[in-house]
Order: structure tokens, then sequence, then C-alpha cells
């Protein structure tokens, strides 16, 4: 199976997250995504707990029918401090050692990759899916990265680029955001 794996504190899950998901499910080759809840950034106040966002994902996919082959996991939120990625991708193998995971991330995220732990790992066991962001050329952080190594699998997905963060949405004090929620 191709299992797409998208991590974030999804606080809350909002429309960009939707077209991201609805992207990979519908555009991309993944037989399924995997939305993993992150127990707490780091960079980010904790205003819900791990369980509280993961029981809200749950619920904003179920009023989403039509978004199909996306689950919920709550691995991290059961594992050990630290969370990094590469102990999740490696948890997430050993429980589906037949799949073919791919971790999927922002091209915000792709600018800071090189400083995360075993990212080389990460970019040759597991390889990575690039969806774009405002502010970042992918194409050169991607050209960057294979000069280091060109045998790291980095896709750039021709996913739509979204312009809401669930920061946005936390810091709108007073303003009725509805319309970005799932």
């Amino acid at each position: 199976m191709n299992t797409a794996v998208y991590c974030g504190s999804f606080n809350p899950l909002h429309k960009g997250h939707e077209a991201i998901m609805k992207h990979l499910t519908e555009k991309e080759d993944f037989d399924r995504v995997l939305l993993i809840v992150s127990p707490q950034s780091p960079f980010k106040e904790a205003n819900m707990t791990g369980p509280a966002r993961s029981a809200a994902a749950k619920e904003a996919l179920a009023r989403h029918p039509e978004i199909k082959g996306v689950e919920v996991s709550d691995i991290e939120l059961g594992m050990e401090p630290p969370h990094y990625t590469i102990r999740t991708l490696d948890a997430l193998r050993d429980l589906c050692p037949k799949d073919s995971i791919t971790l999927v991330i922002g091209a915000d995220n792709l600018d800071s990759f090189p400083r995360w732990r075993d990212y080389k790992r990460i970019l040759k066991e597991y390889g990575i899916a690039v969806y774009p962001r405002k502010g970042y050329h992918r194409g050169h952080l991607r050209a960057r990265l294979l000069k280091e190594d060109p045998t790291y699998r980095i896709k750039l997905l021709k996913a739509p680029l979204v312009t809401i963060s669930s920061t946005d949405i936390r810091s709108s004090a007073g303003k009725d955001m509805s319309k970005w929620l799932m």
C-alpha cells in the first residue's frame, strides 16, 4: 500500500489541510493518507492537548465523508518523547512493513529539512512529497538537497497553494473563521 504520512498539530484542522488531503488521495498515487497528530510542537503554544486535537481531527473528518482514504493516527501520542519524525516513520514501517511510506511536508519545512534528525535516512528510506508554500521556491530547495545526494527521494507535488494556517485561525481573536474550518 502506498501511504502518505502527513504530520502536524492540526490545531485546528482547516480547509488548507483538506485541500492537501484531497490532492494526495485524488491526484497522487497514494492509497491512503495517515494524518499523524503530534503530541506537542516545541514551537507552538499548547492550547489543546494531543488527545483533544486528535479527537477534533477525527470529528472534522467524520463531517467530510467525501474525503476518502484518510485516517487519523494517534501513533505519536503513545510514543515516548522525543517525537522525532524518523522515529514515527520507523514505527509505522514496523506496523506496516509492506507499505511504501512517504512523508508529506510543506516547502517551508523543506527549507529547514537538513536540520531534522536523520534527514538523510528520511530522504533515502522513505522519501518526501512537498506541497507549495508562499515564499518558498521548492525547485531551488530540492536542487540544493539533490546536489548533496542525487539518490534522495523528493517529489514536488502539484498541489494547490494553501494560504491559510492554523496559526492564522487561532490568532484571529474575535473574527469569524468558521469558513476556514473543516
